[in-house]
């Protein structure tokens, strides 16, 4: 099937944006060089939905120098970046992606990548093994296994579990300590905020800056928010990362009563209507609504556009509704994901270290996938160490190593 893109011409774009995360992504670099000489994929096919930009560009061209056959689509409509998705067609990937694309568009890209039979899924989200499962069954037999990115799709993943109908094996990639440590918390904390600045050009010291949950993005969202001046109120559902917030200096409250309050909102939790229509009748007039989660329903935009009494584009990618009790809102990247719909995703070094993860667990599919015996498993701590042991000689920084005597007096009953 022939690739579907926007225009093959923006390919030098996307080739230079490449480029510039080859140059600081040494994990994906030095796994580039060893793939193309062992060829681990080789006459292997790969389906792949994650936000197509130019760290996910370079892991797709990584596995294809290790001989898979790549077949590639984004995991969301306002995060694929138009110029890379030509360069990776230049280069010889298959790519089913464009910016802006309506439901049906995205529905159709995720079946194109899915009809030619893969054996190997990277997913980020969980839209490419759900369709397996629930269209492409007589298809499922060539899948080896998979790798999931994200807390919302490893969530998605456990209820199918827990329901009996995963087929094949998935590696929760998300849950590598070398993954959400520093993805999630340094990864989501810096790009959120790089997404809300270069769009919204407005100041964050001395304003209330409402975080809506207090997992690892959540962590990472708030340390950013002091970093740059802001009084930080976090809302959360479990009590024991509500204590952690407050330890950590923040203020902590139902979304209720954050919701008059705050200056900017960040939900990051997975679930749904985080912001619903009762928030948003005491919301603060002039509220900035943001959304770090995967999906675009944890502000309840169904019922801010079903409602809204006037809508405008208050500035590119911002979109300001009147709501019926007369406050003013503004929301950044359609309430999707604003470190992607509003910037470039997470940095370049950040990603080195979670594609690294999800190239080699990938690898690991192709090696074990025959012995494994549960549908879910989580990174190999042998491929988490050594990642880490890896990015630390790049950073060229030396740790300490336990001596026999040291290791026998851990060891002793």
């Amino acid at each position: 099937m022939a690739s579907e893109i926007k225009d093959i011409n923006l390919a030098p774009s996307g080739e230079t944006k490449i480029e510039w995360v080859r140059q600081h992504c040494d994990l994906l670099r030095m796994l580039y060089g060893e793939f193309e000489k062992t060829k681990p994929f080789a006459g292997k096919k790969v389906a792949l939905s994650v936000h197509l930009e130019a760290k996910t560009a370079f892991l797709c061209l990584t596995l294809k120098a290790g001989g898979a056959e790549m077949y590639v689509t984004g995991s969301n409509p306002l995060s694929t970046q138009d110029d890379v998705a030509a360069a990776l067609v230049k280069n010889g990937l298959e790519v089913h992606a464009w910016h802006g694309t309506t439901d049906e568009e995205y529905n159709r890209h995720i079946d194109a990548v899915l009809s030619v039979g893969p054996n190997i899924i990277i997913d980020d989200g969980g839209d490419l093994v759900h369709r397996m499962h629930t269209a492409y069954k007589d298809l499922i037999p060539q899948v080896i296994g998979g790798c999931e990115e994200t807390t919302t799709g490893i969530i998605r993943l456990e209820a199918m579990n827990r329901a009996g109908d995963l087929k094949f094996p998935m590696v929760r990639v998300n849950n590598a300590m070398m993954k959400h440590f520093f993805d999630n918390r340094y990864g989501t904390g810096q790009s959120v905020w790089d997404g809300i600045n270069r769009t919204t050009n407005l100041i964050v010291a001395g304003k209330r800056v409402v975080v809506a949950g207090y997992g690892w993005c959540g962590k990472g969202v708030a340390m950013r928010a002091k970093g740059l001046g802001a009084r930080v109120i976090v809302t959360e559902i479990d009590p024991v990362k509500a204590i952690e917030a407050v330890m950590d200096g923040f203020d902590v409250m139902p979304m209720k009563e954050a919701a008059p309050l705050g200056d900017f909102f960040v939900t990051v939790t997975g679930c749904d209507k985080v912001i619903d229509s009762e928030d948003l009748s005491v919301i603060k007039d002039g509220a900035i609504l943001t959304n770090a989660g995967h999906f675009d329903c944890e502000i309840d935009m169904a019922w801010i556009k079903a409602n809204a009494k006037r809508t405008w584009e208050a500035r590119n990618n911002i979109m300001g509704y009147e709501l019926p009790t007369g406050q003013s809102i503004y929301v950044l990247g359609e309430g999707r994901l604003v470190n992607l719909a509003c910037g470039d995703g997470h940095p370049a070094e950040i990603m080195d270290m979670s594609f690294a993860i999800q190239a080699l667990s990938a690898k690991y599919l192709l090696e074990h996938g025959s012995e494994l015996k549960e549908m879910l498993i989580d990174v190999p701590e042998e491929v988490d160490r050594h990642v880490a042991e890896l990015k630390l000689d790049f950073l060229g920084k030396k740790i300490d190593k336990l001596t026999k005597e040291q290791e026998a007096y851990l060891n002793q009953a």
